[in-house]
């Protein structure tokens, strides 16, 4: 049937009139209110993982004065009053850039279920898939170009999947290279490129056959990952992608500034990657897990860690992407103020601290504190909802903004406990 040119027109003509006068009372406005609240340019997050929940009694909120305090000595940094390990001298030098929680107060002492908790900002609930905070980031910004929009260096990932977000969003995998390499030599490759061998190839598709027959929906979830693995492949082989990944074209003195063990090479790794426009960089450093010789151990990594933030925090700066960047530096708790019969630490969630710089953070801030002995939060305790509430705010997105998640309910980017740390914003 064919309608008549007339009658056509002047529905067309009552239709419009009417969406007009329906948005002018309800849509422009909302638009409006859009547009303020949305960010005008997207922001980068480079988060330093601590895996194994560092001693931050011995980093960033030392006890000298009480027997807790162990061996170490704090240092002035160029924020006054603010005091932090002597073994992290390259960062007392740049104190003006960072701000430190000292107050975080958390309730997961087991590894697996902080690191999930702290990374998604929710604890598991049933079937809900939670993604990661740089899978939210990602899907908030969408950023579009060939390189991964979320990346992660070392290690393997906490959460390997997009979540309800889907697996578009999972992390791009960035690792040391083959076992012969010696742990912690600088040496990365992207693993998600790696070359599967024929048996993999093969155990692979028997995997999909058999999901294929017992259930379609299985079925289409390994199809989702392989397509998507697939994609960020073919995309990467523009050249202009690939070189993101490629430091020897940085020159020696700035990769040796880095520190040339893995974490180091991250860090600069991950400087390259936000310059291209990467939403979200994860940086792992292992090893905090010291229930045995807590001061050795931390004295190494801290150096580490010194060389490989310090430097990145002033290449960011100097290149004018601190503004544009928020660098989060945490583990997934502390350890205990008390020294066990090992000269370790053991796992705390209840008294720890971490650090936030860049993006729309105030710098040289120190937001609560803690007893002398280090064990209660004696002011402004903050949990992950808060923390995370800040992290979105930070870098321009509303926490409580909603997605739907894979059992057909609305989840916020942050838990809606959680209350922004407006003194750093």
């Amino acid at each position: 049937m064919i309608s008549h040119p007339l009658s056509r027109r002047m529905t067309l003509k009552g239709l419009a009139v009417s969406v007009a006068g329906w948005s002018t009372t309800s849509w422009l406005p909302a638009l409006a209110d859009v547009t303020q609240s949305a960010p005008t340019k997207p922001k980068s997050v480079i988060l330093i993982w601590l895996n194994g929940g560092p001693a931050t009694i011995d980093l960033w909120d030392l006890k000298p004065q009480h027997a807790n305090g162990g061996a170490f000595r704090p240092i002035a940094t160029q924020v006054p009053g603010m005091e932090i390990s002597e073994h992290l001298p390259m960062l007392a030098g740049c104190a003006n850039d960072f701000s430190l929680i000292r107050s975080m107060s958390t309730r997961e002492g087991d590894h697996s279920r902080a690191r999930l908790v702290s990374l998604t900002g929710y604890t598991p609930q049933g079937a809900i898939k939670f993604p990661a905070v740089g899978s939210l980031v990602a899907h908030e910004f969408q950023v579009s170009h060939d390189i991964p929009a979320y990346v992660h260096i070392g290690g393997r990932p906490t959460v390997t999947n997009g979540g309800f977000l889907g697996p578009q969003y999972a992390p791009f995998v960035v690792g040391e290279r083959g076992r012969r390499d010696a742990p912690g030599s600088g040496s990365l490759r992207v693993a998600d490129l790696a070359p599967s061998s024929i048996e993999q190839q093969s155990e692979r598709l028997q995997l999909l056959t058999g999901l294929s027959a017992q259930s379609p929906v299985s079925a289409a979830s390994v199809v989702g990952a392989l397509d998507s693995a697939q994609d960020r492949a073919l995309r990467l082989m523009n050249p202009q992608a690939a070189s993101a990944f490629q430091l020897e074209e940085e020159s020696a003195a700035v990769r040796e500034t880095y520190g040339l063990g893995q974490f180091g090479q991250g860090c600069l790794m991950a400087r390259r990657l936000v310059e291209r426009g990467v939403s979200f960089v994860e940086v792992t450093l292992d090893g905090w897990d010291t229930h045995s010789n807590n001061f050795e151990r931390v004295k190494e990594l801290s150096q580490q860690l010194d060389r490989g933030c310090a430097t990145l925090l002033k290449e960011l700066r100097e290149r004018g992407l601190l503004e544009e960047t928020l660098v989060v530096c945490q583990g997934e708790f502390g350890r205990t103020p008390r020294i066990n019969g090992q000269s370790g630490r053991d796992h705390w969630p209840s008294s720890w601290s971490m650090m936030l710089a860049g993006a729309g953070i105030r710098g040289g801030q120190v937001v609560g504190s803690t007893s002398a002995d280090g064990i209660e939060v004696e002011s402004s305790p903050v949990r992950t909802p808060d923390l995370m509430a800040t992290i979105f705010r930070s870098i321009g997105l509303d926490p409580r903004k909603q997605n739907m998640s894979n059992v057909g309910r609305p989840i916020r980017l942050a838990d809606p406990e959680g209350q922004a740390l407006e003194e750093l914003l």
